[in-house]
This record gives C-alpha cells, sequence and structure tokens, in this order.
C-alpha cells in the first residue's frame, strides 16, 4: 500500500509539472487571438505567481483541516477546471481571471505534497519526485507542439492536459483512505518512538494515538518568523529559486548578446540548464544514500558556484557558457528538495507544513521577483553581468544555510 501511495505521489509531481512551461510554449500562439502586446504575457505568469504565494502561505490551515490527500486533490481539480477555462477564454482579461484559481490550486498542491513526502519518506524520493516534475515540465510543450502541429490549435493543448488532470485527480480520491492511513500508522509510531527505544506495535500505536492527539493550531507567516532558523532557510529558498529561474529566463539571451550565438542556436542551448537540473535530481537521488542533506546542499552549491566560474573564464567559442550553464544546472539538481526534505528535522514534523508554506511563498517571490530586476540590470547596464547575478546570489544562499547550520544544525 505504501508503494501504492508513492505511485500516486509521482503521478501528482509529473502532473504538477505539466502546466509550469505550457503559458510560454502557446503564448506566440495565443497572443494574435488575443490581440495584445508580446510582454502582457508577464502578467499572466504574476497573476499565477500571486495566486500560487497565496495558497502556498494557506496550505498549513488547509492541511490541517483536511488533510494532504483531499488538498491535494482539491488542488489539482481546480487546475484541471483552470486549464480548460484558459482553452475557452475569449480574450486576454478572461485568460487573467482565470490565472487566478490557476495559482491557487498549483500553490495548494506543491506546498502539501512537498511536506507529506519530507515527514514521510527518505531523501531520495524528495529528488526523484523533482525529477519527476522536470519530465512533466519538459513533456508539456510537447504536448502542446503536438496539439499545435495537427491544426487543432493552442485551445486543445490546454484542453489535453486538463484531461490529464482531471483523470489524476480521479485516481487521489480514489486513494483517499492510503494517505489516510499512511498518517496514522506514521504519527503513532512516531509517537510510540519518543516514549520508549523499543520497537512499537503500530495497531496498538495508532489507537493510543487516537486517544491521546491533540489539535494543532496553525502558526501563520508571523509564528513562522518568530522561530529560530526559519528566517534564514526562507531567505535561502528565496536566494534559490531566484538563481533557478533567473538562470533558466536569460541564459538564451545571455549567449546571444554576450557571445554572439544564433537565437535559434542559444534556445536549444539552454534547454541544457534544465537537462542539467532533470538529470542532476536523477543522480541526487542515488547520492542521498550515502551523504545527508546538509551534505547534499553544500555539494549542489560548490557544483552550482563552479558553474558560474567556468562562465567567467574566457574559453574560446561558446564551451564557457555551455559547461557553466550544465553545471548550474547540476549544482541546482538537489538544493530544492534537500532544503524541503531537511525542514521536519530542523523545525519538527508539527511545525513543518506551516514552514513549508511560507518557504513556498518565498520560492514563488524569488522567482517572481528576480528574474526581472535582472532584466532591468541587463537592459541598464549590461547583459555581461549575469553569472555576476547568479554569483551574489549564491554567496547569499551559502551564508544563509551556514547560518541556519549553525543556530538549528544539531537537529537534522
Amino acid at each position: 500500500m505504501t508503494n501504492l501511495l508513492l505511485a500516486v505521489i509521482y503521478l501528482a509531481f509529473i502532473s504538477l509539472g505539466l502546466p509550469d512551461s505550457l503559458l510560454g510554449a502557446a503564448w506566440p500562439s495565443m497572443r494574435p487571438q488575443m490581440g495584445v502586446p508580446l510582454s502582457w504575457v508577464g502578467g499572466i505568469s504574476m497573476i499565477i505567481s500571486a495566486g500560487t504565494i497565496v495558497s502556498a502561505l494557506l496550505s498549513d490551515r488547509m492541511t490541517l483541516r483536511f488533510g494532504t490527500g483531499k488538498l491535494t486533490a482539491a488542488s489539482v481539480g481546480l487546475t484541471a477546471v483552470a486549464l480548460f477555462g484558459f482553452s475557452v477564454a475569449p480574450n486576454y482579461w478572461v485568460l487573467a481571471l482565470i490565472a487566478i484559481p490557476y495559482g491557487l490550486g498549483a500553490g495548494g498542491v506543491d506546498a502539501a505534497l512537498n511536506n507529506y513526502v519530507a515527514i514521510h519518506y527518505a531523501s531520495r524520493h524528495m529528488s526523484w519526485l523533482h525529477c519527476m516534475w522536470g519530465i512533466g515540465a519538459s513533456v508539456g510543450p510537447y504536448i502542446m507542439g503536438f496539439a499545435l502541429s495537427n491544426g487543432q490549435g493552442w485551445p486543445w493543448g490546454y484542453r489535453y492536459i486538463s484531461i490529464i488532470q482531471i483523470v489524476l485527480t480521479i485516481i487521489i480520491v480514489f486513494s483517499l483512505p492510503l494517505w489516510k492511513n499512511r498518517d496514522e500508522v506514521s504519527d503513532a509510531v512516531d509517537a510510540g518512538h519518543k516514549e520508549s527505544q523499543t520497537p512499537v506495535d503500530e495497531t496498538e500505536a495508532v489507537a493510543e494515538a487516537k486517544t491521546e492527539s491533540k489539535p494543532v493550531k496553525p502558526l501563520g507567516v508571523r509564528g513562522v518568523l518568530a522561530i529560530r532558523g526559519a528566517k534564514e532557510i526562507l531567505v535561502m529558498f528565496f536566494c534559490y529559486c531566484a538563481i533557478e529561474t533567473t538562470s533558466g529566463l536569460w541564459a538564451s539571451s545571455y549567449m546571444v548578446g554576450h557571445d554572439g550565438i544564433s537565437k535559434v542556436t542559444a534556445a536549444s542551448l539552454a534547454s541544457l540548464f534544465y537537462l542539467g537540473i532533470t538529470a542532476g535530481r536523477a543522480l541526487s537521488g542515488f547520492m542521498t544514500m550515502k551523504f545527508d542533506d546538509p551534505a547534499m546542499i553544500r555539494i549542489g552549491q560548490a557544483v552550482l558556484g563552479l558553474g558560474v566560474v567556468v562562465m567567467l573564464i574566457p574559453l574560446p567559442g561558446h564551451v564557457a557558457t555551455v559547461v557553466g550553464l550544465v553545471l548550474i544546472g547540476l549544482g541546482c539538481a538537489p538544493i530544492y528538495p534537500c532544503v524541503i526534505h531537511s525542514t521536519p528535522a530542523y523545525f519538527g514534523v508539527e511545525r513543518s507544513q506551516a514552514i513549508v508554506g511560507v518557504q513556498m511563498a518565498c520560492a514563488y517571490a524569488g522567482s517572481m521577483v528576480m528574474p526581472p530586476l535582472f532584466g532591468l540590470i541587463a537592459q541598464h547596464i549590461s547583459i555581461a553581468l549575469y553569472p555576476w547575478y547568479l554569483l551574489v546570489l549564491l554567496a547569499l544562499m551559502v551564508v544563509m544555510h551556514e547560518m541556519l547550520r549553525r543556530k538549528v544544525g544539531h537537529k537534522a
């Protein structure tokens, strides 16, 4: 049963990644029909990000009330409805309106699932699950391309993804008993181990946990910020997501503007960054069997830093940029899943959902704010500052991680 639930969660992570790259792939075809400027896609993206921030901040309260399984099912279902709404939107303003439930659904399932896996499964599963997200994010544009190449238009690209999400919602609904049983057994066994070093019978422990369990109140943002070490891990997460999204968004423009590579070639080479992340997370799953989460984070930071340094080396052609981007992707790979997975160990299972929710909000904030900020720097100063921008964010992330380790490292 545990493996069956894990399979459902793997599917959920693939589904989580499917819509993430869909808007960018569809926008060149959507924009003429909407009759709006090219840059207006940023408005839709920001509305989606704002929705994910709100739902991530509410995830602690919603998970305590409904449970992870029900929240995941509802969030995926809401995303499915929003995706279908995109496919029938007659104009830009309706699209912007539908982007609100789109973001709310994505943020809820992201925060709830990440915390659930961090509590109930080993670190390797967190890495592999985020590898599944990468697969979903890679498949989304291909589905949109299939719809466009067959003359069905961009609306059918969204409908195909919506149908997949509806099927997944049905699967999650039927799997709800598995989520409940897993929570009861895990909580009871943990409670038994706290009281005794001897093995605990799961049946007795479950019965005891049901009678002695006390309601847990949601912490809220202020409650999270008051926890020792929370500010450091939140800033660290903000920096990481700023690095990941800035790297991916501006890689192609940097190669064109700095290295003089053609637009077509640059677009293809920029995908190496995402391939680096996906392959790196598959590899990280095996490495976590030997290294703990803090070590994996440091290894990732070191490889990421090496990638940035390589980009600064004046090698012939565009070798430095290409090798650097691959290394940056590989370095990014273990950081996100290992930060999430280490959160219950640092702060306790009872507070982890609240902290993970705020972490997700910081992640979306970093993804929403920092890439446009570099855009202003590139436009008004120079795009050559791209690796230096990443280096500054990396330095701040490293400092925050080491401060976190000094404050609460003994718990992890």
